[in-house]
């Protein structure tokens, strides 16, 4: 079924899951101003939006996202949007609200992820590559800092700080196997079985609970920022009290005993 009434991004909804296809691939998916407004519109819907339990987000023909539509920059600097920042904070919006909302966001990335499309696939949780996959810091080549997009933030977490200098500092591209050999993929496929390597990822997070999940999601977040251990678990006994309250709780114990999967009700 699809949802949502876009032009540049296509939302299908699978019972829990929503298959975020950005659909503009006569540009390779390039970013447009309709494109970060309707992404934005997205996200921060998302926040409020319980029947969605995880994300999938993929790109529609040879790429998953080459970066700003450079064709378009003219319109897009003049956005009048972003607190003051024009299109760069309008766009920047994005990927807040990409870590904001409590559903796991599972990148599907092939061809190219560009400067702003390289930020989309370090802002999902989860990041499956294509053997296609090449992937950088565009914005360093074009005259740019590549301190942007919140890539500054997100790729020294994921691959560490030697790795994340090298490649912002040169713009190089990383390629499918390095990509997983650093570990900012999980696993590595044939293009056309990216979905299909979705799938178990998929499963094994909705047979969690809605809870459990969205407070996990979360979790992880604030710890990588807190500023120490007794910070971390502070959150992490938040996060277990809820947990405990809830009749999904007293389920799942029930259904460990009696050795059947659970049937969780977010309650």
């Amino acid at each position: 079924m699809l949802a949502y009434d876009y032009e540049t991004v296509q939302v299908e909804v699978r019972g829990a899951v929503h298959w975020l296809t950005l659909n503009r691939p006569e540009a390779l998916n390039a970013i447009t101003t309709p494109m970060a407004g309707e992404l934005a519109d997205y996200f921060g819907r998302l926040y409020h939006d319980r029947s969605c339990r995880i994300v999938v987000m993929r790109g529609a023909g040879r790429a998953f996202c080459a970066g700003l539509d450079i064709k378009q920059r003219g319109s897009a600097a003049e956005a009048p949007f972003g607190g003051g920042f024009g299109f760069q904070g309008y766009l920047a919006d994005v990927y807040v609200k990409m870590r904001r909302c409590p559903q796991p966001i599972i990148a599907l990335v092939h061809g190219a992820a560009c400067g702003g499309g390289f930020a989309f696939a370090l802002a999902a949780d989860i990041r499956l590559g294509g053997e296609s996959l090449r992937m950088n810091a565009a914005f360093i080549r074009l005259g740019l800092s590549a301190c942007d997009m919140g890539v500054s933030y997100f790729l020294p977490r994921l691959v560490g700080l030697s790795v994340a200098s090298e490649l912002m500092l040169t713009g190089r591209f990383i390629h499918a196997p390095r990509a997983l050999a650093t570990g900012l993929v999980s696993e590595v496929v044939p293009d056309d079985q990216l979905e299909a390597a979705a799938q178990p990822y998929i499963d094994e997070m909705l047979a969690t609970s809605p809870m459990g999940l969205r407070l996990t999601k979360e979790g992880l977040n604030l710890a990588v920022d807190a500023p120490g251990l007794e910070a971390a678990m502070a959150i992490e006994n938040r996060n277990q009290v809820l947990c405990s309250r809830s009749e999904d709780f007293a389920e799942g114990l029930r259904a460990f005993l009696e050795k059947r999967a659970p049937v969780y009700s977010d309650r």
